[in-house]
Order: structure tokens, then sequence, then C-alpha cells
């Protein structure tokens, strides 16, 4: 066997059924190898960084390791910003990529860049290849290191001759790696102080965040049992479902009052799977005031006191702990409790204008009505991903894939291509916006090329709507560089070159319709929403402020 045949075989070995990737010249041999093995199906992005967050939606859709390909040079370096962004939203990723030929390294031959330095910061692990026989133990600790603990990516640079030597070696069965053990299960102690602290508790919640979608059912029983108020972070909704009368929705800059106000006033806060990222806390000193007991779920114990101090350090699996929990769970006194927070609710719901206008909260509800909570969402980033945060009722785990701790523009089209691959008969709900859908907007030539059935609802409102709110609170209305109206293409025409049926609405009376008509689409179909201009996302938590500035709705002049 050649090195690239060693490498596909090893993939195979570890039950990779898809790679998503674009080839050229220093990763051709894989490709050649590629041809020869059809159980692996292989997805042409058009971009490297397609490739890239295409497996990681892949990955956070379907609980497996995504794996992206690419070649040496740029094409590896294309990679860097999905790499980033499984890294900070802990997905496992495998990107493989091809590297001029070891005599030819350090020497700036065509296409050589330093990918392993490149990427030390934003990989969990990475390797330089330099010997056939040791790519069959490679492999398979990147998807061991990339799936394990703390989940995330892990790049294999190959360089071209190691892809044509002939290998003499054999594939391991097991893997030995000495000081990378996670610890999995937590300390029997420390779940008996968490259950104890959660008895004496007035005003308890839990928070659940990314790390614990794969633990949704085992937290669903806790919640049944113990009554508890449910806070989740932007990657933590779907762990608990939308319409669960106990959950409160998003905490933080655009989290709803009620949760942001619970936050405040409780005396335990119990945390799943979440980092309490700056997002979430805003200014620390000022976070949770009234607070007397963190207890903090995570296998990665670097995350836990990192931001907040947790005086109940639970070290382990999130599905693991919660289980543990719910066995011991027992219904809490939260009466008095329940009553303020439903008073919370009651005065600050979601600010949701009905003058008429055709807005984004009225096209994201529509369609969270007409799904019923059930679609997988892939949202890009701006003020249409945190619409949809508030305003689509997530029903289930791995639902609601966004790029979180990067705020990756242009995360969307190509994730909604991984997630429609890893669940090809469940509707795709891309929920984006002009100025994001056009980062990696050459991705419909992907979408096409495979027929893959994404709702494409692109919501279009002529500006990068997120700065432009930042420029209107905190800028005196100085609108520096982000009106796009004048220079967006037509998007309804752009799809259709690409053969992609498309639509426009402009008007609020057609909305249902609109909905309708695109849910009706066996295949690909892109609806675009001129949506009004001068939207706000609120409430909002200004950068560095706490839930004591909170604007809950926008200014005066604003509205007008």
């Amino acid at each position: 066997m050649t090195g690239a045949e060693v490498l596909l075989e090893a993939l195979v070995r570890e039950g990779v059924e898809v790679i998503f990737g674009h080839p050229g010249g220093a990763i051709m041999p894989v490709y050649d190898a590629l041809y020869h093995r059809r159980e692996l199906r292989h997805i042409l992005t058009r971009h490297e960084q397609g490739a890239g967050h295409a497996a990681t939606a892949y990955a956070r859709a379907s609980g497996r390791v995504g794996v992206a390909l690419a070649t040496s040079g740029p094409g590896a370096l294309n990679l860097t910003t999905a790499l980033a962004d499984a890294m900070m939203d802990a997905t496992p990723l495998v990107a493989i990529t091809g590297q001029v030929p070891t005599t030819a390294v350090g020497t700036d031959a065509f296409q050589e860049a330093d990918v392993t330095g490149v990427t030390m910061p934003i990989t969990k692990h990475n390797y330089l290849v330099s010997d056939v026989n040791d790519l069959p133990r490679i492999v398979k600790e990147a998807f061991h290191i990339a799936r394990t603990g703390r989940p995330g990516p892990v790049l294999i640079d190959l360089p071209k001759d190691v892809q044509n030597d002939t290998f003499t070696g054999s594939f391991p069965e097991t893997i030995d790696l000495p000081g990378y053990r996670p610890t999995y299960k937590g300390h029997p102690r420390q779940i008996e102080r968490a259950l104890a602290a959660l008895r004496a508790a007035e005003r308890p919640i839990l928070m659940v965040g990314g790390g614990a979608q794969h633990a949704a059912q085992p937290i669903r029983r806790f919640v049944e049992r113990t009554g508890i108020p449910v806070i989740a972070t932007l990657q933590g909704l779907g762990v608990v479902a939308a319409d669960d009368p106990r959950f409160l929705g998003m905490p933080g800059m655009h989290g709803t009052v009620a949760a942001n106000r619970a936050i405040h006033e409780a005396d335990l806060i119990l945390g799943i799977g979440l980092r309490f990222d700056d997002r979430v806390t805003g200014d620390v000193a000022r976070f949770a005031p009234n607070l007397k007991t963190l207890i903090h779920v995570n296998i990665e114990p670097a995350d836990i006191g990192k931001v907040i101090e947790a005086q109940i350090p639970v070290v382990g699996d999130a599905a693991w702990v919660a289980e543990r929990l719910a066995e011991g769970a027992e219904p809490l006194a939260l009466d008095a409790w329940w009553r303020r927070i439903r008073a919370w609710q009651e005065e600050n719901p979601l600010p949701f204008p009905e003058d008429g206008e055709l807005r984004s909260q009225a096209v994201i509800k529509a369609f969270g009505e007409a799904t019923g909570g059930e679609a997988v969402v892939v949202t890009g980033v701006g003020q249409h991903q945190m619409f949809a945060a508030q305003f689509y009722p997530v029903k289930r785990p791995r639902s609601f894939l966004t790029s979180g701790g990067l705020g990756t523009m242009g995360f969307g089209l190509p994730a909604a291509i991984g997630a429609q691959v890893a669940r090809p008969g469940e509707t795709v709900l891309l929920f984006d916006g002009d100025g994001s859908f056009q980062m990696t907007l050459q991705e419909l030539a992907t979408v096409a090329k495979y027929r893959l059935p994404i709702k494409i609802v692109l919501l279009n409102n002529g500006f990068l709507g997120m700065v432009r709110q930042w420029q209107d609170l905190f800028y005196e209305d100085r609108y520096s560089e982000v009106f796009l109206a004048d220079s967006n293409p037509d998007f309804v025409k752009l799809a259709e070159a690409y053969g992609i049926p498309a639509f426009r609405v402009e008007r609020r009376e057609e909305l249902e319709d609109a909905v309708q008509r695109a849910l009706a689409e066996e295949g690909p179909v892109l609806a675009e929403f001129r949506v009004k201009a001068e939207e706000g996302v609120f409430p909002m938590i200004p950068a560095g402020g706490s839930t004591e500035d909170m604007i809950t709705e926008p200014p005066e002049e604003a509205r007008s």
C-alpha cells in the first residue's frame, strides 16, 4: 500500500463515511487513491474554508468526527478559520492537509507553508508525518484526541512523498497516550455535595452549554425531577426543549430578561458543559452578585474556575455526571422562586414589533411555527443569528448550529451543507444575513452539485446589521462602512444562476405563503426576505456591562 492508501484505510477503520474537501497538487496522491474507495463519500466544496465549516457542522449535527481535506500552502491556510472556529466551540474535527515533499520542507518550495506552526494555537494537537509507517498510529491518535475530553480539531500535515511511499508497517488496534487521560467519571463525593447544595438552595438555576448537547436526556430527567429553572447558552440551545415550561431562554448579551435576572438573583448555579465566556457573564465582577454556590461540571479541568470561581467543581463527562445527578435528584421547593421568575417573563417578553413591516423576528417565528421547532437550524453570524436564537423554538439537541466563540461570518452556508449531509432526511433551515452570506456564497455550487435540499432563508436588511446597531447605540449613528444595499447582488438571480429555485418577499402579508412555498420545495431553495433595515436585537447588555445595564428595548429615536 502507498501512504495515500494507508490514510484512507485508516479513515475507514475509524468509521469515516464522509469527507469534505478540495484537491490540489500536494494532496493529489490521496485524491487518486480516493478514486478507488467508493465507501468514502467525498463532498467537493468550492473553498477550503467551506470544507472546514461543513465538516464542523457535520460533526455537531451527527455526534461523529468531521473530516476535512485540503492541499498544501494556500489550501491548508484557508482551513485556519474553520479550525479556530472548531477549537473555540469544542468541535471534533480532523483536518488532513497535503505538504510539499519532506526534502523540500523549509526551502520555501512552491505552495509550502508551515502549517503545523501556524495551527498550533488553534488545534488541540497537530502532526507533521515524516514516516509512512507512523501514519496508521497518527490517524488513530488524531481521532481519539479529537473526540475525547473537550473535543476539538486535530491536524495531520502529510508530505507528498510520504503519500507515495510504500507502507511496510501495521495498523494498531489500540493507542497509548500516557499524558492524555481525560476524566469521564465525576468524583462521587463532589456529586453528593452538589445534590446537597441544590436541596439547600432557595433560588437555584441550571445553565447548560454546548458541552451538554450529548447529555440532553439525563439533563431533561434531572429538570423533570427537580423543577429547576433552565437557561441555555447559544451553543446549549436544544439541550432542553424550548417549549419546556422551565426553560427561561438564553443568557448574556442578547439573552432574555427573565434569564438574566434569574442569574442576577440566583443563590446557586449548576453549570454543565459551558465555560462562562464573556458574552454570558459581561462584567465578571458584577456577574451573579447574590451567588453563594457555583457547581461547575466540565470535562476540561482548565475551564473550571477560569472565569468564575467554583465552590463545587466536578470534573467529568456531562452525560455521566448528569445521569448521577438525575438519579439522586429530588423535587425542589421553588414556588416562591418561580413566582418571581414568572413575573419577569410576563412583564418582559422578547420585543416583537407588530407594525405591519416585514421583520426578521416575524420571518424566523413563522418558520418556527411551520416546522414545529423540529428543523435543524443553521445560522451565519450577525443580527439574524441572535434573532434565530431568540425566536426559533429549538426542540432537539444537536439541532441549532452556529458559530459562537469565534463568531465567524460566512459559517452558515457551508455549515448547512454539513448538517444536511449528516441528517439527510431532515429539514435544514439556514437563516443568514446578506453580509454573512456573501462571505462564502460560492458554496451555492456545492448545494447545487449535490442537490442538497437546504432551505436558505436570506434576511436581507442591506446592512452589516449588528455593526450598524452598535454604531446606533455607542457611536452616535456614525455609519462607517456598513451599508451594503447599494452593491448587493440580486440574490434571486444569483441562486438561479446555480440552478437553485429562488424568490423574493417584500411585504409582511406575503410571509405565510412564502414560508409554505420554501418548505414545499423538494430540493434546495433560496427565499430572500427584504426585512426592515433598521432592526435592533434586544434585550442587549453592552459589552463589559452587567444585567443592571440591560437595554430592554431600542431608544425612542432608533424606533422611529
